[in-house]
């Protein structure tokens, strides 16, 4: 039994990660941002779990929420086994670079890298003590080649910068038994970010190369994968979980 830190675990792609690691039997510990009555569902929806289930309103942009989050989620249930930096803002509205504002702008690295870099300096200590770790962080379809992605250019430098990070990571912490890698969804939108692959293959999706849409489940699985003892030899790594779609082009 071990401790995962799930951070936006109550809605979108994160609700199907919370599910599988307490269905394994871990403790876990995630975080909502404000949609408090999401995250009530959430617990009434998961209730045989409550033993293991610990929900917080936090805001990963913040280091001092960050801080109280750890140190409250160790009291709690212990050092930190599993980190899933799941949150991370995403501005819908497609926009050139020129059209950004600072505020924007700002959000976007905060919310994607900085937050990232805030809850590894929180976290790795405990997993350095016990010499084992998993670090999973999110992307977008081709990150690990830093693409241009046209009317993203915020979130994809953010999360292009994440993918040295997670590969940085990778190489530093190895000697503690630690592995740092990264998911990066495809075209995953509205209920499919909490559905499961059943739920999706009972429409077809003609936008989609494999024939259905991407789910919560897709990444929950991928993610489960990655944090398994045994997958010690797979770190510093990049998987696209897209179903062959090209997201990037997809609207150009």
């Amino acid at each position: 039994m071990g401790h995962a830190l799930i951070t936006a675990g109550t809605s979108g792609l994160g609700r199907k990660v919370i599910e599988e690691f307490l269905k394994m039997g871990h403790y876990v510990t995630t975080t909502y941002h404000s949609d408090y009555k999401k995250a009530q569902e959430v617990r009434q929806e998961l209730e045989q779990y409550n033993h293991l289930l610990h929900i917080e309103q936090a805001d990963v942009t913040s280091k001092n929420n960050m801080e109280i989050l750890v140190e409250k989620a160790v009291t709690r249930h212990g050092g930190i086994d599993y980190l899933i930096n799941n949150a991370g803002p995403f501005i819908f509205e497609r926009k050139k670079l020129l059209d950004y504002t600072d505020d924007e702008w700002h959000k976007m690295i905060k919310g994607n890298l900085d937050a990232v870099f805030n809850l590894l300096k929180l976290t790795v200590p405990y997993m350095r003590e016990q010499r084992f770790g998993r670090i999973v962080n999110y992307g977008f379809q081709g990150a690990n080649s830093a693409p241009g992605w046209p009317y993203r250019s915020a979130f994809s430098a953010a999360k292009s910068g994440l993918v040295s990070l997670t590969k940085t990571v990778a190489f530093e912490e190895a000697e503690y038994q630690i592995t740092s890698n990264m998911v990066c969804p495809g075209n995953i939108v509205g209920d499919m970010k909490e559905a499961s692959i059943a739920e999706s293959r009972q429409v077809h999706d003609d936008a989609t190369p494999v024939g259905r849409s991407g789910t919560g489940e897709d990444i929950a699985r991928t993610i489960m994968y990655l944090c398994d003892e045994n997958s010690d030899m797979i770190t510093g790594a990049i998987f696209d979980v897209t179903g062959g779609l090209d997201v990037i082009h997809r609207y150009r």
